[in-house]
């Protein structure tokens, strides 16, 4: 916004500057050619008046200012002439103007002829070109002096003027990514008319294409969980009706508990976008979230004879519980998958500076220092679809990882765990001040 006053201010001064200059270049031609027509006006009378100037004797001498000089010649004789005027003609003798040099100036000569008598009058050229100077600069002078003035009224009126855009752009940087109400309309300066209503009209579009996905969503998450949870209590049933364990009907499970498993991350990536975030943070203790978490998944730690540690004291950041849950599950989960059986894995929480830290880390394979930042992209699993560790999984827990640490304004970065081997996910959270605990 600034930049386009500033080249509005800077363009119309530029222009209101060389429209200055252009007329105070004709105005000083003009005032040069009116200065000279009146000095040699006032030349030609001063001639005139000299034409009653009599003297016999030549070495006879007038001292007149330094700016005037003037001989009398009566044929090819000096009759007079001033303390400044050589003995040489200063002017031809023939009527009319002209210019000649001495006492080291130029001068605007005359020659009139009286009486038989030629009179010769001079004045000098630089005093005629100082008078006009001095007009042309004294008429310049104000409007030069001016010039900031008028830059500052063009500020202010560009300012006034760009006042209705300018509220316009600090309505639609103050919008949240879930704000989809209609621009103000009050008093809107014509040519803003169209672009408010243009832009009214897409927030509305995609308001209307947003419920569509949110009531999509929730008809699918619907539509979805009923048939497979009856689709989970047949094969139960199946299994408990035949006599042995049937290996197609422990797969057909697998495959069942893999596509809930995938229609519930889907449903928690959703949840967790900025644009659908709607709610309002409380103060949580980070630590006793993520012991609640472990206690929920430590069966699936004991299938595996993994050992599980939480180390730390009670963190407290603003934050929503379904949110944190949902992260700390997928990062459990995740190290849950990929260590081996009777493998380690250690959840710290800590303080530092400013920032609470979340550690995740295990003693699995780890993770290739290239495919660190690939492990976040939807549907990405590192070795491919089918992971050496053989456990299933649709790629969307790290996807979520990251979508709810976006929420948190945290950021999640991946390193080499504390044992011999495995990676460890850190995720670094803004330490609440006391004023805004205090709020809450």
């Amino acid at each position: 916004m600034n930049s386009i006053r500033l080249f509005l201010v800077t363009t119309i001064l530029a222009l209101v500057t060389l429209f200055v200059f252009v007329s105070a270049l004709r105005g000083y031609q003009s005032s040069m050619l009116q200065a000279e027509q009146l000095f040699d006006s006032q030349l030609q009378v001063t001639a005139k008046l000299m034409a009653n100037v009599h003297s016999a004797n030549p070495d006879t001498s007038i001292k007149l200012n330094d700016k005037l000089a003037f001989q009398v010649w009566h044929d090819k004789k000096l009759m007079a002439r001033s303390a400044n005027a050589p003995t040489d003609p200063i002017a031809l003798q023939q009527p009319g103007f002209g210019y000649h040099n001495f006492a080291g100036y130029r001068w605007r000569t005359i020659s009139y002829f009286s009486d038989n008598n030629w009179i010769m009058l001079a004045e000098r050229s630089d005093i005629r070109f100082s008078l006009a100077e001095n007009v042309v600069t004294k008429s310049l002078l104000p409007t030069l002096i001016g010039l900031p003035v008028l830059g500052l009224l063009i500020w202010l009126i560009v300012s006034g003027g760009m006042r209705p855009l300018r509220n316009l752009a600090k309505e639609l940087s103050g919008k949240q990514a879930d704000d989809l109400r209609p621009l103000s309309t009050v008093l809107p300066k014509q040519e803003l008319a169209q672009i408010i209503t243009s832009t009214n009209g897409l927030l509305q579009r995609l308001e209307s294409s947003l419920q569509r996905e949110k009531q999509f969503a929730s008809d699918a998450a619907h539509e979805l969980r009923t048939p497979i949870s009856s689709l989970k209590i047949q094969l139960h049933n199946m299994a408990q009706e035949l006599a042995s364990q049937d290996s197609s009907v422990n797969q057909i499970t697998q495959t069942a508990n893999q596509l809930e498993h995938v229609v519930e991350q889907i449903l928690a990536l959703y949840r967790s976008s900025p644009d659908h975030y709607n709610a309002q943070f409380s103060p949580l203790d980070l630590t006793a979230v993520a012991q609640d978490i472990i206690a929920e998944e430590y069966s699936s730690f004991e299938r595996k004879d993994q050992t599980i540690e939480l180390q730390g004291d009670g963190q407290i950041i603003l934050g929503e519980r379904f949110s944190l849950e949902t992260l700390i599950h997928n990062l459990l989960s995740n190290a849950n998958k990929y260590t081996p059986e009777g493998g380690q894995i250690l959840v710290s929480v800590s303080r530092e500076g400013n920032a609470i830290l979340l550690r995740v880390e295990d003693s699995g394979p780890g993770i290739a220092e290239d495919q660190t930042q690939r492990i976040f992209q939807r549907f990405y699993r590192v070795g491919g679809d089918r992971h050496q560790s053989g456990e299933p999984g649709c790629g969307l827990g790290l996807a979520i990882v990251k979508r709810v640490a976006e929420l948190y304004h945290a950021t999640v970065d991946v390193g080499p765990s504390v044992f011999s081997s495995g990676c460890a996910f850190t995720l670094r959270f803004h330490a609440p001040s006391p004023s805004q605990l205090e709020q809450l």
